[in-house]
């Protein structure tokens, strides 16, 4: 991947989802590792933020961690990677916008919704044109897709929005898109209101 040297992973936190969502965890990091991609992630060690990052480490893959101090005990930092404690949620964010270059949105909650809704507002806003895929094999983002579908429908955002958001079946696939997508990013207009 020429043009795309780091991907934030947003994922879950949970060690109580279904195996699938694990392996699916495990998959992307041994992706990552295998294209010489570094994974930037919120620099838990468990859920899927443990899985991917274990992965990606035990393949030969470059991690970096983000976490803010006082998540250090609930998310388990994974120490075996580099790390940045930071002191906010805020802090967390910024710094793994800047180290990436794309984004993968694995199965999440909340936490996961909201990192990557924030990072697709900024594209809206046209602050930056980093490509964004959301994976899953068994449609746990079908939902989300339904909702961007029906703002577009709406009128609140233009139709053009939605051909920037992958929606990916695999790991492969999901980095295959984002660099063909950046590629295409490089030479495209920004995103009319």
């Amino acid at each position: 991947m020429a043009s795309i040297k780091s991907v934030c992973v947003y994922c879950g936190s949970s060690d109580k989802v279904r195996p699938v969502y694990l392996e699916l965890a495990e998959a992307l990091g041994e992706e990552l590792a295998a294209r010489e991609v570094r994974m930037i992630y919120g620099g838990g060690g468990i859920g899927l933020m443990g899985a991917a990052a274990r992965a990606a480490h035990e393949a030969g893959g470059q991690v970096l961690g983000v976490i803010p101090e006082f998540l250090l005990a609930k998310e388990r930092m994974y120490d075996a990677v580099e790390h940045r404690v930071v002191q906010t949620m805020h802090e967390r964010k910024q710094i793994m916008f800047d180290e990436s270059d794309a984004f993968i949105v694995a199965p999440g909650g909340i936490g996961t919704l909201e990192e990557a809704v924030e990072t697709l507002s900024w594209m809206r806003l046209g602050l930056h044109r980093k490509p964004m895929a959301f994976l899953s094999t068994d449609g746990y983002w079908a939902p989300f897709f339904d909702l961007i579908d029906h703002i577009v429908a709406g009128d609140f955002t233009p139709a053009q929005f939605r051909d920037l958001i992958i929606d990916a079946r695999s790991p492969e696939e999901a980095l295959s898109a984002l660099e063909a997508s950046a590629a295409v990013a490089e030479e495209a207009e920004g995103i009319p209101y």
